[in-house]
């Protein structure tokens, strides 16, 4: 009669989708871990490996000159500091919301919440400490003044801007956890999006203003590298794609590329015509022009022969080639605002 009904409570737990012995596994790692261990597994799954997509805010300070001013360097800063916060709880938040689905796949039920290291009680502390650390920085930065005449005062001030950017990433990216990551096409832009709102941020806090072709070249990058995504998950995931994540059944590798074919060659127009008509660099950012043709088309060799792209910023910490060229073109850049006559 026990053996029976031991047999009934696997059943029931394997008709939920989760695996009685990984079920009672997590939650015996997870009793068995020490306060220290846990805190490393925390650190672990607000993924700081994620945080180099948080340097976008350091573009303002790089293109309007800033770079060498304590002030602006020191607002740019914290700025960075509260992105990787906010976009910390959104990962722990995501992972929350995909935990049953995150355990039967074969990268993710390695994620600290899915392996059972981090408890789900912790993670949903973990959050309101970050969200309450993001406030208290914002409301640092307004006893920070700024180096120059704010450019946003009539629309409330840099301060205010900046925490109303933080607020709309943190509330787009609910929004696509919970129900827009389901909505074809929609979802990449709001990947794009994400990266669009940290550009706006790391100008408002300035306050400085940069040029339009600068967002245009990062929507359409940031759309390259969501596409990008989109497919190495079909390849990787197989006939298992839709199991794991939903919206891929509205995605086909045909589809994908003609629309990663579309997005590339724009934005190697979009940023060729930027270093030619806007307004820093004097027009001589167009030699950083053949560094950016390398870079996508070494990320290009990367997808399509080496079955890479579903982790940008690992690509970028991995690939020696792609490291080695976007620092050449950092420098490149550096020198030309800042070493070159004007």
């Amino acid at each position: 009669m026990e053996k029976t009904t031991i047999t009934q409570k696997k059943l029931t737990e394997e008709q939920k989708g989760i695996p009685s012995s990984t079920n009672n596994g997590a939650k015996n790692k997870a009793a068995n871990l020490g306060i220290r261990d846990r805190m490393r597994v925390v650190v672990q799954s607000m993924r700081p490996r994620q945080w180099t997509k948080n340097l976008a805010l350091f573009v303002g300070l790089v293109f309007a000159q800033q770079l060498f001013s304590l002030t602006s360097f020191e607002r740019a800063s914290i700025a960075f500091a509260v992105f990787c916060l906010a976009s910390s709880s959104i990962y722990l938040f995501n992972d929350l919301l995909d935990l049953e689905r995150d355990r039967q796949h074969p990268i993710k039920s390695k994620r600290p919440l899915a392996s059972g290291d981090l408890p789900i009680s912790w993670a949903i502390v973990t959050i309101g400490i970050l969200i309450l650390s993001c406030a208290g920085l914002i409301l640092f930065l307004f006893s920070i003044p700024t180096q120059q005449i704010d450019v946003f005062a009539s629309l409330g001030g840099a301060n205010v801007l900046f925490a109303l950017t933080v607020a709309t990433y943190l509330l787009l990216m609910v929004l696509y956890s919970v129900r827009l990551k389901h909505v074809v096409l929609l979802d990449v832009f709001i990947i794009a999006s994400g990266f669009i709102l940290r550009i706006l941020a790391g100008a408002v806090v300035l306050p400085v203003m940069i040029s339009p072709w600068l967002y245009l070249v990062t929507i359409l990058l940031s759309l390259f590298l969501a596409l990008s995504k989109r497919r190495h998950e079909l390849i990787f995931l197989q006939d298992e794609a839709s199991n794991h994540r939903q919206i891929l059944k509205e995605y086909s590798l045909p589809l994908l590329d003609q629309m990663i074919t579309i997005v590339t060659a724009t934005t190697i127009m979009a940023y060729s015509l930027y270093t030619f008509q806007g307004p820093t660099g004097n027009h001589r950012l167009m030699i950083t022009i053949p560094l950016v043709l390398y870079g996508i088309f070494r990320y290009l060799y990367l997808m399509y022969m080496r079955k890479e792209g579903g982790s940008p910023e690992e690509v970028l910490l991995r690939d020696r080639h792609m490291l080695g060229t976007v620092v050449l073109c950092t420098v490149i850049i550096i020198i030309v605002l800042y070493v070159l006559p004007k």
